[in-house]
């Protein structure tokens, strides 16, 4: 987990003053029902779920890491540089809960209140990262010709966003859910995102791999021992986590400096706003 003393050693080694890590307006504070809790054997892994992109999706997962759904499943799939999928009771890649299927939520409809900022123009439209998410999305001048002054978007499936599972049927989702290790963009617009790791890459990536013969299934899989939300954990197991706000000068200068860094091949996958976590 990310500590106040790594994420110094962090914003220092993008070159920031230690002065722009100080002022509290520019981090939030994620909301215990909004983070996701899952321990394995091999570390902790932190989920900021984001109800104003996948509602029905959040709701999902919430629901059923609060009944204790998750505990001891399998990270059935997973292949490096892509993705690690788990959620299966079955540990197949065909199970569920009882509980009905939900449609899929490809797209959203955003607000100016979202706390967008732009990190590139296309003729398509805009990239960029609203939250802990890196959103693709119509300008904000768009807002102004739609009835509920809100314009449509989407997520990107780009490192740590957390998306749901699904097979052929595009409302299909279920319980099953997977962690981004790599960039893919032909996901996007085709399956939900709902969330995005902010603590705990380092777990995700350590994870044991499948067979890529076998389209990632692994054979002696890693586990989730324990999934809950953080607020239905006793406040002294409960961790705290708060996320440098995107509209921040602290997170412009580290954008700045991945774009001289990576120069023409940068893209809004190769940023994240920083995450300091405290408790549990």
């Amino acid at each position: 987990m990310a500590t106040i003393g790594a994420l110094s050693i962090a914003l220092l080694a993008a070159g920031l003053p230690a002065a722009a890590q100080a002022p509290a307006a520019e981090w939030r504070a994620v909301a215990p029902e909004n983070l996701l809790v899952i321990d394995t054997a091999k570390g902790r892994i932190l989920v900021e779920l984001d109800p104003a992109i996948a509602p029905l999706s959040v709701e999902r997962v919430r629901t059923l890491a609060a009944r204790g759904f998750y505990d001891g499943l399998k990270f059935h799939r997973v292949i490096p540089g892509f993705m690690a999928q788990t959620g299966d009771p079955l540990g197949t890649g065909a199970g569920g809960s009882e509980l009905p299927d939900i449609p899929g939520e490809f797209q959203f409809r955003r607000g100016r209140d979202l706390g967008f900022v732009s990190l590139d123009v296309t003729q398509a439209g805009q990239l960029g990262v609203a939250g802990s998410m890196p959103i693709f999305t119509q300008p904000d001048a768009q807002m102004m010709v739609t009835i509920d002054f809100k314009t449509a978007a989407r997520g990107l499936f780009c490192p740590g966003v957390a998306g749901m599972a699904r097979n052929q049927d595009p409302n299909s989702a279920n319980s099953q859910f997977f962690l981004m290790t790599g960039v893919n963009e032909n996901l996007s617009g085709l399956y939900t995102p709902f969330g995005r790791v902010v603590a705990g890459m380092d777990v995700v990536k350590a994870l044991k791999a499948g067979d890529e013969a076998a389209n990632g299934q692994v054979a002696d899989p890693d586990v989730m021992t324990r999934v809950r939300p953080a607020s239905a954990l006793p406040e002294g197991q409960r961790p705290a986590v708060r996320v440098m706000t995107p509209r921040s000068p602290a997170f412009a200068a580290l954008v700045e400096q991945k774009r001289t860094e990576l120069g023409a091949r940068f893209t809004v996958c190769d940023v994240q706003p920083p995450a300091e976590v405290t408790g549990g």
